[in-house]
């Protein structure tokens, strides 16, 4: 059942109740005017509540859509905060303790702990490798291009893909909201590229636009069939990248064909405030 319905009737009820005793008021005058002036007022009462729920609902998308990205944003930044602090520091540790032990142990076991003190340096590296990817704090510092680029070398630098980051305009000014979203679908999309695509070449391209910020990274990849519900079918990050346009009130388009490679688009409009700011019309 519908919980507007069942908050409805009771109104309509009282609303009725109210309008027959002001009508027997007026025709008989057996009630005390106190009680149908109360009676009018519930019934102006009533009237006004019914029509406030039209106009407030209309907002809740939006501010649903903002606290999702904000929660989601949050969560990234406090795993990454106990990455980067509890579980770094833990293998940290653990690597001075195999130093140590190395130091002390006999000439036969050298070798094992050369191997352990490596094994802990990789995976210290790939904690910090995560803790940067789920809160890329260069962002704030150093701008959205600056923020893709050094993702892109630290990601692609041990790959044999070929890639390359277009800027056609300086991309100060970006709003946050953008920037993190622009951000996080290049990473979705260069980690379904390695997984999946066996790409050579990677190009991502970044535009300002009046209308808003142009997103488009392409691969010569072995590509895919585009699903219509990307969700139901089990592609995951292009349901991911898709959602996080949309919460912006973005479009994100994916053309691919099996052995044409993937050409993903996304287009993020300017909010009302900062459109003047972004297009380069106002100071």
């Amino acid at each position: 059942m519908n919980p507007g319905s069942t908050v409805r009737w009771p109104a309509l009820l009282c609303l009725a109740t109210t309008g027959c005793n002001v009508i027997a008021y007026l025709a008989s005058g057996a009630l005390p005017l106190e009680l149908a002036i109360i009676n009018g007022l519930a019934f102006a009462g009533l009237c006004y509540s019914m029509t406030r729920p039209n106009r407030t609902i209309q907002f809740q998308p939006k501010e649903l859509a903002d606290h999702m990205l904000q929660v989601q944003e949050t969560e990234r930044h406090r795993l990454s905060r106990e990455l980067h602090d509890d579980i770094g520091q833990m293998l940290t540790a653990a690597k001075m303790q195999s130093d140590w032990l190395q130091r002390r142990a006999p000439q036969e076991l050298h070798t094992q702990c050369t191997m352990l003190i490596n094994t802990l340096d990789e995976t210290l590296a790939k904690v910090r490798d995560v803790s940067a990817i789920l809160n890329p704090r260069q962002l704030t510092s150093l701008g959205l291009e600056a923020s893709l680029r050094a993702h892109l070398l630290r990601t692609l630098s041990a790959t044999s893909v070929q890639w390359s980051l277009e800027c056609q305009q300086r991309l100060d000014g970006i709003p946050e909201e953008i920037a993190v979203a622009a951000f996080r679908i290049t990473q979705e999309a260069v980690t379904n590229m390695l997984r999946h695509a066996q790409a050579q070449n990677l190009r991502v391209q970044l535009q300002r636009r009046p209308e808003g910020l142009s997103l488009s990274i392409r691969d010569d990849g072995q590509g895919l069939a585009p699903a219509l519900s990307p969700a139901g079918q089990g592609q995951r990050g292009m349901a991911g990248m898709a959602e996080r346009a949309s919460l912006l009130g973005g479009e994100l388009s994916v053309a691919s064909e099996p052995g044409q490679g993937t050409c993903i688009q996304a287009l993020f409009p300017w909010a009302p405030r900062v459109r003047g700011r972004a297009d380069g019309s106002q100071p």
